[in-house]
């Protein structure tokens, strides 16, 4: 599919089909993500991917509060994204221009992930809403390491929604605000 029709087609799937995924389609999404751009070509990120049935259920719990993330629970990947450290041109940059560098190609990094696994006719949801420190343990994250965001991956069981979006006046201007 073109580029337009692959933005069009990702979105935030929270239903999934009991079918696995095939471990080459989640090499091709770590492979996109891989070859995200970065600032310093520091590449800040580690992707740890989890498909054992025991871990998804513990994953799941650490991701269910408040009434969200209650689809987790029948989700046949996911994947915790761990922040590295930005090497040290990156940290340097990310310091004098006061900007987060590494979220923002951590941001990039994800959504090729994502893009990936759609044109695969797979589905994702990016989440930041779970415990952390139940997942950095259950993962065997070093101590000090963050993970800001799991990504759902699995074959979608309910059709592409229509986008809901700001009008493009709203999201853009030229020449000035």
């Amino acid at each position: 599919m073109d580029f337009s029709e692959l933005i069009l087609k990702r979105q935030s799937d929270r239903k999934y089909s009991p079918e696995p995924v095939a471990k080459d389609d989640i090499m091709k999404c770590l492979e996109a993500a891989r070859l995200a751009p970065s600032a310093c070509n520091s590449q800040p990120w580690k992707f740890v991917v989890v498909d054992d049935r025991g871990k998804l259920i513990e994953m799941s719990e650490a991701a269910v509060g408040l009434g969200m993330n209650k689809f987790t629970v029948q989700v046949p990947v996911m994947v915790a994204v761990v922040l590295e450290k930005m090497n040290f041109s990156a940290r340097v940059g990310s310091l004098l221009k006061k900007k987060d560098y590494c979220m923002l190609d951590l941001g990039i990094a994800v959504e090729h992930f994502c893009l990936q696994a759609a044109d695969l006719g797979l589905g994702t949801c990016i989440m930041g809403w779970f415990d952390e420190k139940k997942i950095a343990r259950l993962l065997g994250v070093p101590r000090g390491k963050r993970i800001p965001l799991i990504i759902s991956l699995g074959h979608p069981d309910s059709p592409t929604r229509s986008k809901n979006r700001k009008a493009i006046e709203e999201v853009s201007s030229w020449n000035s605000y």
